[in-house]
């Protein structure tokens, strides 16, 4: 079998793949900002702002930190204390708003299912997300993953730590690491945002960018962001990523079968 060729992946330890949700798993980032931007100017009216985001400003000012970490920024730069209560409230009305919309968008991706059950076969698969977990219920059954990656190997930033946080902050992942059972040396992180890797990398775990749902003409500037990052490699897809963990031979096989 080929192995992979990057000299920084060692995968001699590795017990398990620890995969980002939104924007790596399904095409959710579009979708999600476009719900998210209606409350996100709702909380700047409320905040006594006059600026109005649009969905992909939005998108690119906030991807891979969900809604808690960037109202508590914009708050600060308004120089509004938000009281805990009302803060839940905002966070709360966001995550329906946008977890029914996935739940109606969201379509499985063959590509990705079939190569996760492939990865599946040789590690133990997470996933550690920004993203509450009821909107990943909703998502992961939305893309048909439920099976491949059941509730309990699924980390929340926002539910699963005693004090909700986002990426980059890397306590997702300590948390992920600890519940696994696992040193950071033996777990592969899948991250398409830069603070989801940043997030990742800060655990101390080998981490592969992967730009599977980047809009094309993005891409290059993503790649440079990720390896800035700290990434040890890049991939456009999960068949890319497939090859460069060394499962070619059984994608073949697979695939001939």
């Amino acid at each position: 079998m080929q192995q992979p060729q990057h000299p920084e992946l060692d995968l001699g330890p590795v017990r398990a793949l620890l995969l980002d949700a939104d924007g790596n798993l399904f095409a959710s980032e579009e979708p999600a900002f476009a719900a998210s931007t209606g409350v996100t100017n709702d909380f700047l009216a409320w905040l006594g702002s006059d600026h109005h985001w649009e969905p992909a400003d939005l998108q690119a000012a906030a991807l891979g930190r969900n809604f808690r970490s960037l109202a508590g920024d914009l708050a600060a730069e308004q120089g509004v204390t938000v009281p805990d209560d009302e803060m839940e409230t905002w966070v709360a009305r966001e995550q329906d708003v946008v977890t029914r919309h996935l739940a109606a968008t969201l379509v499985p991706d063959p590509a990705v299912s079939d190569a996760l059950r492939l990865l599946a076969d040789r590690w133990q698969l997470a996933v550690v997300s920004s993203s509450a977990l009821g909107r990943l219920a909703a998502c992961f059954t939305a893309a048909d993953l439920d099976e491949v990656l059941p509730v309990a190997d699924r980390f929340s930033a926002q539910d699963s730590l005693p004090a909700p946080t986002s990426k980059p902050d890397p306590a997702v992942y300590l948390l992920a690491l600890e519940r696994l059972g696992l040193a950071p040396h033996e777990a592969v992180a899948v991250e398409d945002a830069v603070s989801g890797a940043r997030s990742a990398v800060g655990a101390g775990i080998p981490t592969v960018g992967n730009l599977v749902f980047v809009p094309e003409p993005e891409r290059a500037e993503r790649r440079r962001a990720l390896l800035d990052a700290g990434v040890v490699a890049v991939v456009e897809d999960w068949d890319e990523l497939v090859d460069l963990l060394g499962l070619q031979e059984e994608r073949r096989t697979e695939v001939s079968a």
